[in-house]
């Protein structure tokens, strides 16, 4: 297919473009296969590249023989197009719809994009499994590294490289996984040098109505146990949304055959609750009506600083298990790709100093998200003013990223990535230029040859004229555990100041 085929009126002049917080700005409007452009010859005036992939919505108006086209987006930024002629401005609507829903992956920008920086760091290669287990083994010898999942058999969501314990054969594994929903069996997540204690990450067993059982799920989980000592299985699904999944198939595991774990269960909301939460907060945010009673009455009933609150205090207790009662910790809801990551990732940043640094908190990101198994492309797919009916939508992403500002926040000097750090990584997961967060997993991703065929978001960032940006001036690093406060009175809505957003590199379309 060729883009041209989409583009019914490639340029257009004397497009007056209206953006909240910034003035009027008149230009010619250009569409290319993958940006809208606005380039104004005013002086000191930036060009507006967008791509078409950030598009959630598109309205049109039309006064006398003049339209205005608004355009809604992922990033949650809404911009006016205001266009003479008519004819023009359906065509602009028309080829901006086309654009903006394609389906196809390999036709999104990050295929076509070639960087005019220097690569000097392939972003592809910089946290591989390998490395996080060659510091692993400085510490323990209780690990190995698996490729039982190398050709994707076992399970699809997993990477292909895993840690687990060392007295566990990959038969045993392969077992397990047949126990686990979509084969996700547990592996280590987190390792606490402190104590030796560690944090594995799972879906939920297939116990179903009649208690089935896996000997080799209880052997691999109890191998993470020191003599004599307990551990915490904690389940981030209600009491009650985990027995009914035993109706279903899934379950939770039975105290009769884990009896040195006890299991905790704490709700996270996933899914269309979720990106329900995000729409009414946005639309709270653009209420024009300026009450306060009905301002605060709408941003309370969006829930959105409540799953805030919901997710921190789990995240809190699975630290404080490890680093307070000296327990080894299981983390699961149900597939173990959203609220888990969640919790486990948000631990280690309250345990672990290195992941409050911009390398490691990228190391992160990709260990316990990409590698972990984040639909990113279902999850991402649409924000908070598409009017597509919802399917896998959800801000889980966007959730965590927000407990990881609450947390800076609070303690401001324990971080060496600022604010805009973060901003960028959620405008990056919903559209970019680069591939690292194309696809659904490391199955797809190997499918597609992201690594061949794109430029890795990481290889941007760490170059030194960029990463000084993300860096905090008040950064002093801090070796110790820090504990968020979750009272209410605590958390904020966070506001993004205009001089973190839309940090897009140069490119060439």
């Amino acid at each position: 297919m060729e883009f041209a085929e989409l583009i019914k009126t490639p340029r257009v002049d004397k497009v007056l473009l209206h953006r909240p917080f910034h003035p009027t700005v008149g230009g010619t409007l250009c569409l290319t296969g993958h940006h809208l452009i606005l380039s104004s010859r005013q002086d000191n005036s930036e060009e507006l590249w967008l791509l078409h992939s950030n598009i959630d919505s598109i309205e049109k108006r039309f006064v006398g023989s003049s339209g205005t086209i608004t355009i809604k987006c992922k990033d949650l930024r809404i911009i006016q197009l205001e266009i003479t002629g008519m004819d023009e401005c359906l065509n602009i609507a028309s080829s901006i719809e086309a654009l903006s829903t394609l389906d196809s992956i390999t036709l999104m920008y990050p295929f076509f994009y070639r960087p005019m920086f220097e690569v000097t760091e392939d972003g592809w290669n910089s946290f591989p499994p390998e490395q996080a287990f060659e510091l692993l083994s400085a510490e323990t010898e209780d690990w190995r590294l698996s490729d039982v999942n190398r050709d994707f058999s076992v399970c699809q969501s997993y990477s292909p490289v895993l840690i687990v314990p060392k007295s566990i054969d990959d038969e045993s594994l392969r077992k397990v996984a047949a126990f686990r929903q979509g084969g996700r069996f547990p592996v280590l997540s987190y390792y606490h040098r402190k104590n030796g204690m560690v944090m594995m990450r799972s879906s939920q067993p297939l116990t179903g109505t009649n208690g089935r059982r896996c000997k080799e799920d209880e052997k691999l989980i109890n191998a993470t146990l020191r003599p004599g000592k307990r551990g915490y299985i904690i389940d981030t699904r209600s009491l009650n949304v985990a027995q009914q999944a035993r109706a279903k198939g899934g379950g939770f595991e039975q105290e009769a055959y884990y009896p040195q774990w006890r299991r905790i269960h704490k709700s996270i909301e996933r899914f269309n609750i979720l990106q329900e939460s995000l729409i009414k907060l946005v639309e709270a945010c653009n209420d024009q009506s300026h009450n306060m009673d009905r301002w605060l009455s709408k941003l309370e009933a969006s829930n959105w600083l409540t799953h805030i609150k919901e997710i921190l205090t789990t995240a809190c207790l699975a630290a404080q298990c490890i680093d307070r009662e000296g327990a080894s910790v299981l983390v699961h809801g149900s597939e173990g790709m959203d609220s888990t990551l969640q919790v486990t990732s948000l631990a280690q940043i309250i345990l672990e100093p290195k992941c409050r640094t911009i390398r490691g908190f990228e190391a992160l990101v990709e260990k316990e998200w990409l590698q972990a198994g984040h639909p990113f492309q279902h999850r991402c797919a649409q924000s908070a003013y598409s009017n597509s009916k919802q399917r896998w939508e959800a801000p889980t992403f966007l959730l965590f990223l927000d407990c990881v500002w609450q947390i800076l926040r609070q303690f401001p000097c324990s971080f060496e990535f600022n604010e805009r750090f973060l901003v960028t990584l959620f405008e990056h997961a919903y559209a970019s230029q680069f591939g690292t967060f194309l696809g659904n997993n490391e199955f797809e991703r190997s499918k597609l040859k992201l690594k061949q065929k794109t430029l890795s978001l990481w290889s941007w960032v760490n170059q030194p004229n960029e990463s000084h940006k993300f860096t905090n001036p008040l950064y002093e690093a801090n070796g110790l555990v820090i504990w968020p406060s979750v009272a209410p009175q605590s958390l904020l809505l966070w506001e993004v100041p205009p001089n973190c957003l839309h940090q897009i590199p140069n490119c060439k379309c």
